[in-house]
C-alpha cells in the first residue's frame, strides 16, 4: 500500500513540475498565450473572438453583396464592320469579281444597369464606332441595345435595353470611399465565358491624376484598386461592401496586358453627373473656367511657399470666365471651393464636373499676398478656340506625345524671374521638369530650369509657341531643341535634339 501510495505523490510531483518547467519555458520562448495557464506575462490576457466567427461575418458580406449586385451586371457584346474587304482567294482564282466581304470585328466589355427601365452605363471605350450591341443580362436574357448618349473625354456611355423592372444598383458617394475599404470589381474578363466574375480587394488611393491618366480620361480623379480587374472588366461596376457602386472599372496599369494589381475606375462622382446628364439630354455640359496651367516647380515652391500640388496660370483666354473675375497669368490656384489641390490636373477635374453657371471659390497667390476670387463658370465648349475642330480623340494623342517626351515647360512670368533671376532680355520658356528616365534627359541631357529658346529651329517665346511648333512636327521626326543653362550667374547655350513619340 505504502509503495501504491509513493508511486502515486511521485507522479502528481512530476505532473506538477512538468506544468510548471512547460509555463516558464512558454515564457521564455516568448510563447506564454498558447498555454492554458495563466503566467505573470500576461496578468490581464484576454482571448480574442474566435477566427471563425470573423472569417465567416466577412464572407457573409462578399456573398451578400455578390448575390445583390450580380443581377445589375451586364456584358455587352458589340460589333463593328469595317469598310475594309477580306479578299477570297478562290473567287479571284475562278476569274469571277472579287468584291470581297466585309471585315467584322467584335469586342467584349461590360456594364451595369442604372435605372430598371433599361438604362445601362459602360464605358465609352466599349461600345465606340459599334455597328451593333448586345446585352446579355444575368439570367441569360439577350436584349439588343441601343446608344442613348456617349462622352469620350470622361470614357462614359449610357445604352438602353428595352425593357422594364430590372434589378438597378445604388449609387454611392465619393466622400464616403476611403483608402483602404475592401471593394469588389465585377465583368467579364478576357471571355464571353467568364461573364460575373468577381473579384475582391481594397480600395489603394484616391484622386490619381497624371498627365499619362489624362490622356485616358480628361475629368476624372480615378480610384485605385487591387481588386483583379483584366480586359473585358471594362464598364463594369466596383462597388463597396454596402453593395454600393463607388466607380466604374475603366484601364488597368500593366506590363503585361494582364492584371498587375493596379486598376483604375472612374469615380462615383463623375458618373452621376455624366450619365444623368446623358440620359436627360443626350450630351454633357461641363464648367470651363478659360485658363491653361501648368505645375510649379520645386524651386519655385519653396520660393513662394505653395503647395507642389498648386496650378499656375500661363495664359488667361479673352472673354472668359477667369478674365471676366480678374484672374491674371501667373496667379498660382492653390485651392478650389476649399479643397487644396494635391495635383495640378486636379484643377481640370474639378472644374470639368461642375456645369456652366455654377460659382466656385478659387484661392490663389498673387505676388506676395494671397487673396479668394469667385468666378462664374462659363461653357468648356466655347473655350480653347485653337482646339476648335478637332476631336477628343486627336487633342489626347497631341497631349500623350507632347508629355512623352518626359518634360513639362512653362512661361516666363514676372514671379518667376523675379524668383529665379532671370531678365526680361531672355525670352523662351522654363523646363519646369524633366523624367530622368526619359529620352530628354538620359539622351538629349536636357535639365530642370534649363530656358529653351528654339524649337526646330523657330524662335520660342511662350509654351504656346512650344506647343504649336511641336505640333507640326512629324512623329518619330528628329528636331533641334536650343537651350540657356544658367551655370552660376553666367548663362550658356546649348543645343541637343529630341524624337517626336509615335
Amino acid at each position: 500500500m505504502k509503495k501504491h501510495l509513493s508511486l502515486v505523490i511521485l507522479l502528481t510531483i512530476a505532473f506538477i513540475t512538468g506544468v510548471l518547467f512547460t509555463t516558464a519555458g512558454a515564457n521564455l520562448l516568448g510563447a506564454g498565450d498558447q498555454v492554458a495557464t495563466n503566467s505573470y506575462a500576461t496578468p490581464n490576457y484576454t482571448s480574442p473572438a474566435p477566427l471563425t466567427e470573423v472569417t465567416v461575418s466577412l464572407e457573409e458580406a462578399f456573398v451578400g453583396v455578390a448575390e445583390a449586385i450580380n443581377p445589375t451586371v451586364v456584358q455587352i457584346r458589340s460589333e463593328r464592320v469595317s469598310q475594309e474587304r477580306m479578299r477570297n482567294p478562290f473567287e479571284e482564282f475562278f476569274g469571277r469579281p472579287d468584291e470581297g466581304t466585309p471585315r467584322r470585328a467584335q469586342a467584349l466589355g461590360s456594364g451595369v444597369i442604372a435605372r430598371s427601365d433599361g438604362y445601362i452605363i459602360t464605358n465609352n471605350h466599349v461600345i465606340d464606332g459599334a455597328d451593333a450591341l448586345e446585352v446579355k443580362l444575368y439570367d441569360g436574357t439577350f436584349y439588343d441595345a441601343e446608344v442613348v448618349g456617349t462622352d469620350p473625354n470622361s470614357d462614359l456611355a449610357v445604352i438602353k435595353v428595352d425593357a422594364a423592372n430590372l434589378p438597378a444598383i445604388r449609387l454611392g458617394e465619393i466622400d464616403n470611399v476611403k483608402v483602404g475599404q475592401w471593394t469588389m470589381a465585377f465583368g467579364s474578363p478576357l471571355s464571353e465565358d467568364l461573364g460575373n466574375t468577381v473579384t475582391a480587394g481594397i480600395v489603394s488611393a484616391l484622386g490619381r491624376t497624371s498627365t499619362n491618366l489624362s490622356s485616358l480620361n480628361i475629368f476624372a480623379a480615378f480610384i485605385q484598386t487591387d481588386a483583379a480587374i483584366n480586359p473585358g472588366n471594362s464598364g463594369g461596376p466596383l462597388v463597396n461592401l454596402k453593395g454600393e457602386l463607388i466607380g466604374i472599372n475603366s484601364a488597368i496599369y500593366s506590363r503585361t496586358g494582364g492584371n498587375q494589381g493596379i486598376g483604375f475606375a472612374i469615380p462615383v462622382d463623375v458618373v452621376r453627373n455624366v450619365t444623368d446628364q446623358l440620359i436627360e439630354t443626350g450630351a454633357v455640359e461641363r464648367g470651363n473656367l478659360g485658363v491653361y496651367f501648368e505645375g510649379v516647380s520645386t524651386s519655385l515652391s519653396e520660393a513662394l511657399e505653395v503647395p507642389r500640388g498648386a496650378a499656375q496660370v500661363t495664359r488667361v483666354l479673352e472673354n472668359s470666365a477667369a478674365e471676366n473675375a480678374g484672374l491674371k497669368t501667373g496667379d498660382i490656384i492653390i485651392a478650389v471651393d476649399g479643397f487644396t489641390l494635391q495635383d495640378p490636373n486636379q484643377l481640370r477635374t474639378i472644374i470639368g464636373n461642375k456645369r456652366p453657371g455654377e460659382n466656385v471659390a478659387l484661392r490663389i497667390v498673387r505676388e506676395d499676398d494671397t487673396r479668394t476670387i469667385n468666378v462664374r463658370l462659363g461653357r468648356r465648349s466655347e473655350a480653347l478656340a485653337e482646339n476648335e475642330g478637332r476631336t477628343p480623340t486627336e487633342r489626347r494623342d497631341e497631349g500623350a506625345n507632347f508629355e512623352a517626351l518626359g518634360l513639362s515647360v512653362q512661361d516666363l512670368t514676372e514671379r518667376i524671374r523675379e524668383a529665379t533671376g532671370i531678365g526680361d532680355e531672355v525670352q523662351g520658356v522654363l523646363l519646369a521638369n524633366v523624367d530622368p528616365n526619359s529620352e530628354a534627359a538620359r539622351e538629349a541631357n536636357l535639365r530642370r530650369n534649363d530656358i529653351i529658346v528654339e524649337v526646330n529651329r523657330q524662335r520660342i517665346t511662350s509654351e504656346r509657341d512650344f506647343r504649336q511648333v511641336f505640333r507640326d512636327i512629324e512623329a518619330g521626326d528628329t528636331f533641334l531643341v536650343r537651350v540657356l543653362r544658367y551655370v552660376g550667374e553666367n548663362p550658356v547655350t546649348l543645343t541637343t535634339a529630341l524624337t517626336k513619340p509615335n
